[in-house]
């Protein structure tokens, strides 16, 4: 904010603070203050790490957080493949709730457009950047949608899909059965991390383009609900 005195520009705002401007602002305005401090801090990361070379696999901290997992899984392969069978159920469900439910039951096609508009972005994004298979992946032949074959890595569909099953439950105000789904997705997250079959960055985008596309398919369902009117 820049305020004019006697018709010339003055010093910005805030170089006329005083300790107590300091103290109101961190009291009343923290998360601004949280994040100027966290994107402090990453541009120093940024800076100052040492890149990953060429012949080294990348470096993810999921990986790291899931080593025990990974272990557990590779000495067990038949705990891998009811890990996997169960995580196909949830993929049934969640596409279930978003088609078979939502819109067809209840006539609600919010969540099946986010679904449409998701995974069609997905599979652009997939086809534009397709990082390398981790050499550590643990496959299942039973692995929801498409067994042990390719896939895209970026970003995660299974995690998008819960994440879009969940917003509409909490929506209908099905809270309980919302909160089923976000403990489901936690798990399937990890066990995600755990076979390497996605990589951290692949999750926390799925989660944030469900959150978007969910609120692009109210805009256009609010879209043709205003020319219906007209």
């Amino acid at each position: 904010m820049i305020t004019e005195e006697r018709g010339w520009r003055s010093k910005p705002s805030f170089m006329t603070w005083t300790a107590r401007d300091v103290v109101y602002v961190a009291r009343h305005h923290w998360l601004p203050c949280l994040l100027a401090v966290g994107f402090l801090f990453v541009v120093c990361v940024e800076s100052t790490i040492q890149m990953v070379p060429a012949s080294s696999p990348p470096f993810d901290l999921g990986f790291v957080a899931t080593r025990s997992v990974h272990r557990v899984l590779a000495s067990s392969p038949d705990l891998n493949t009811v890990l996997a069978a169960l995580n196909s159920v949830l993929g049934v469900m969640q596409i279930t709730y978003i088609i078979a439910w939502a819109w067809l039951m209840e006539g609600r096609p919010r969540a099946t457009i986010t679904a449409l508009f998701l995974f069609t972005c997905r599979g652009v994004l997939g086809y534009s950047t397709q990082l390398p298979l981790s050499q550590e992946y643990l496959g299942s032949a039973i692995d929801f949608p498409i067994g042990n074959i390719s896939f895209f890595f970026f970003f995660s569909g299974h995690v998008a899909g819960t994440t879009i099953a969940s917003l509409d439950m909490r929506r209908m105000q099905r809270l309980r059965l919302a909160m089923v789904f976000d403990i489901l997705n936690v798990l399937q997250s990890i066990r995600l991390l755990g076979t390497r079959g996605h990589y951290t960055i692949d999750l926390a985008v799925g989660v944030g383009a469900a959150i978007f596309f969910d609120s692009l398919a109210g805009k256009y369902e609010a879209t043709i609900m205003r020319k219906r009117q007209v």
